[in-house]
């Protein structure tokens, strides 16, 4: 089969599309893949590295710069789905997945018209706005959380939670250390390129989370451009860590953690939630719809994270709410327990159960 992928701009959009990549080579290795993505993304040194084959479309973002950069959008959309249609002649395509972003809406736009079965992954608890505009011309949608459904036609909607790599699901397989005769680990963390606003709150908690007499391992990551910084303080402050501008295994890392400092994209939720792992989240205020508090608050109502927002993030509400946690092991299991149940590891496997029963159903 062939099987083409809208998606790009963040590892939220690509890393899903990815695990179901993996999913659909895993069931049968003569499958096909191609991705569609920009210029202006992560995709080109992602899908390099993972092996997967990139096409470029001319798409640009609607959301977060005004009405002249939405302008700009709708303008180049007509190319796009000139690029598009070629290309889906070109690959003979079967299937087209959309995972959101603005790549999305050419691809999808142009897999309607050529009567190509069409589906749309939407990992977030807040659907986007390319997902939700076409939803309407999509045969399925599969949803990461429940709370996202009422943006589409309930009789298209899966609930399946967030495909995640085989890889990432192999490594933390095997059960996970406890902190049962050795210090519990602290795993701070804020995405590939970190966050500032984490980092800073993270250093300014250094001193009581040193005066408080509780035993810690830290590990850090801190992206790169905030890294010198950051390692220069927990120097100052005289407080043992680990801190790294980015953590290429971090499976392990997760497997090890005991507490879990991270913002809330919708790949870190479903990773916690695959280890198990209890978290205080601090969602990222810009992102576009408030989409990572959303993906926050759903992982605090099921029992397994603590939620900062950034507008009360400080190094002392940070240290206290730490110190709360880790001091509390039994909270901390339970917060563990609960953010297993409300994970999925078989989304990747339920999406394409159901992508392959509706193209055996035939074209649109």
């Amino acid at each position: 089969m062939n099987v083409v992928f809208a998606a790009g701009g963040t590892g939220g959009h690509l890393y899903p599309a990815i695990a179901l990549a993996q999913e659909f080579l895993r069931r049968d290795p003569a499958t096909r893949v191609l991705f569609i993505g920009t210029t202006r993304g992560l995709e080109a040194k992602v899908l390099a590295h993972e092996g997967f084959t990139l096409k470029m479309v001319t798409a640009k973002p609607f959301m977060g710069g005004g009405m002249l950069r939405s302008l700009r959008a709708l303008a180049a959309l007509p190319l796009g789905v000139g690029q598009c249609l070629g290309i889906l002649g070109e690959s003979q395509a079967q299937l087209v997945v959309g995972i959101g972003g603005y790549t999305s809406p050419p691809v999808l736009l142009s897999a309607w018209l050529r009567r190509i079965p069409r589906v749309i992954l939407e990992p977030n608890a807040y659907p986007g706005l390319a997902n939700r505009a076409m939803g309407p011309l999509a045969q399925r949608v599969f949803l990461a959380f429940e709370a996202a459904s009422s943006g589409f036609a309930a009789k298209k909607v899966r609930v399946v939670g967030t495909p995640i790599r085989s890889s990432f699901l192999e490594q933390v397989a095997s059960p996970s250390s406890t902190s049962s005769g050795r210090t519990p680990v602290l795993l701070v963390f804020g995405g590939s390129l970190g966050a500032l606003a984490v980092n800073t709150a993270m250093v300014e908690a250094l001193p009581r989370l040193k005066n408080s007499g509780i035993p810690m391992t830290i590990v850090h990551q801190t992206g790169e451009a905030d890294h010198q910084r950051v390692k220069a303080a927990y120097e100052a402050a005289a407080v043992p860590a680990q801190v790294v501008p980015f953590i290429y295994d971090m499976p392990t890392e997760l497997r090890r953690a005991d507490l879990v400092v991270a913002r809330a994209g919708a790949m870190t939720v479903a990773e916690l939630t695959a280890c198990g792992k209890p978290a205080v989240l601090v969602p990222l205020p810009t992102a576009i719809y408030n989409h990572q508090e959303h993906n926050a608050r759903a992982m605090e109502a099921a029992g397994g994270a603590v939620v900062l927002r950034q507008a009360d993030l400080t190094g002392d509400s940070l240290a206290r709410t730490i110190e709360g946690l880790l001091r509390d092991r039994a909270k901390r299991e339970a917060m563990g327990r609960e953010s297993k149940k409300s994970g999925r590891t078989d989304a990747a496997s339920a999406v394409v159960d159901d992508c392959l029963a509706l193209v055996r159903g035939g074209r649109a």
